[in-house]
């Protein structure tokens, strides 16, 4: 399991290459990778993305953790940026190794869900009109709480 916060930019296609050289043992391996992005509707110049050191990667190193072995994954990155992006950067990336599809893609989903949501990162964007710290949305927060229902074994009605 490797959980990284780095400023600095990543390639995804060379992450994930690293990521499951070598490995004979799985069938499955799900990535995804983050955009930072601009609509057309509230275009951004720059995403500004602030956190404290050691508390965020304990954070995440243990929401990993706990996707592990939630669904027995093999293996699992966490890659995460902080600092200054502009749209098109790369700002983060999850990837999953397991014996199956549907745990890789599940424990997948549940990771970006979880640093979309609750991991302690504050995102700031500057656009033309200034700059505006964003808030967390509430279909974020939905989202999330599914994974909480679900552990505590409540059925998912949505």
């Amino acid at each position: 399991m490797r959980v990284q916060v780095q400023e600095h930019a990543f390639d995804p296609g060379s992450e994930l290459g690293g990521f499951h050289a070598g490995r004979t043992d799985a069938g499955a391996l799900v990535s995804f990778s983050g955009i930072v992005r601009s609509d057309d509707q509230a275009p951004i110049a720059l995403l500004e993305i602030e956190h404290y050191p050691g508390m965020t990667e304990k954070a995440i190193r243990g929401i990993a953790t706990e996707a592990v072995e939630r669904w027995q994954l093999m293996d699992c990155l966490v890659i995460h940026r902080f600092g200054r992006l502009k749209p098109g950067d790369h700002i983060m990336m999850v990837a999953t190794l397991a014996k199956h599809r549907a745990e890789a893609f599940e424990a997948a989903e549940f990771l970006m869900d979880y640093l979309k949501s609750r991991a302690p990162f504050w995102k700031r964007e500057h656009s033309a009109s200034g700059k505006l710290w964003v808030a967390s949305r509430d279909k974020d927060e939905a989202t999330m709480e599914r994974w909480v229902r679900q552990e505590a074994g409540e059925a998912d009605c949505g």
